[in-house]
Formats: structure tokens, C-alpha cells, sequence
């Protein structure tokens, strides 16, 4: 009995990001590449694959070897922590934009404290003038 296994591998090839699909069937192997644009969340792929692996279009089989190495669940595992801690939260335009968000909430926040103090400022002048004015007897 043959043995069919299928592999998805998903990363980022500016300025787009790319999914290999490998399918190895009778120690052939046949490839399809997708292209998904902005950076695919877990359950986006999940749902590319249900409704849309069919429809892929896979390359001429091409003779492999195909080895067999059973790896620790574990360490996959561990690995594959590894690989998303160290590339960090979202893309490059993503941590572009969060950056400058923060800017502009910094600059909102000193603008508003600007206006804040003259707004005392004021009343405390208006309160200033009717005092002088109830002091002089009007």
C-alpha cells in the first residue's frame, strides 16, 4: 500500500505572501504555488484549503525519494515557537503603521494637554476679572 502525503508551506517573498503546496503520491512529487497577498491567518488558510484544494493545479509528478523520519511531536513543536517568536509581531508595514500610530497618539495627547491648559488658563483670567470687578464695588 502506497503511501500519500501532502505539505503546506507558507512565507513571505516580497512583497507577497506564498504558499507551496506539495503533494507526494507514488514517490512522486507534484508542486502548486499560491500566492495570497497580505500575510494569511491560520484559519483563512484552513478555509483556502477546504474550499479550494481540488481546484488547485498541481505540476507534472516529478520521481522523489521519499524518506521516512518520524520526528518528535515535541520538538516540532518547540521548533516551530522558535521560528514565530524570533520573526516578531506581523509584517514590516504592519509594525510601519503601528509606529506610527503611536506617534500620532503621542502628538494627540500633547495637543490636547496644550489645550487643556489654556482652557484654564482662561477661566482662571475670567474668574480673575469678575473678582476685580465685584471688588470695586459694581
Amino acid at each position: 500500500m502506497d503511501k500519500v502525503s501532502g505539505r503546506l508551506t507558507v512565507f513571505f517573498e516580497e512583497p507577497f505572501w506564498i504558499g507551496v503546496f506539495e503533494h507526494i503520491s507514488e514517490k512522486k512529487l507534484s508542486v502548486c504555488k499560491v500566492t495570497f497577498g497580505a500575510e494569511p491567518k491560520d484559519y483563512e488558510i484552513y478555509d483556502f484549503v477546504l474550499k479550494n484544494y481540488y481546484r488547485l493545479k498541481f505540476s507534472p509528478a516529478v520521481a522523489t525519494d521519499v524518506k521516512e523520519a518520524s520526528r518528535n511531536p515535541k520538538r516540532v513543536q518547540r521548533e516551530v515557537r522558535k521560528q514565530v517568536q524570533n520573526t516578531g509581531i506581523g509584517t514590516k508595514s504592519q509594525q510601519a503603521l503601528k509606529l506610527q500610530q503611536e506617534q500620532l497618539k503621542t502628538e494627540r495627547k500633547t495637543v490636547s494637554r496644550e489645550k487643556r491648559e489654556v482652557e484654564k488658563q482662561r477661566q482662571f483670567e475670567l474668574k480673575q476679572q469678575k473678582r476685580k470687578e465685584k471688588h470695586r464695588g459694581r
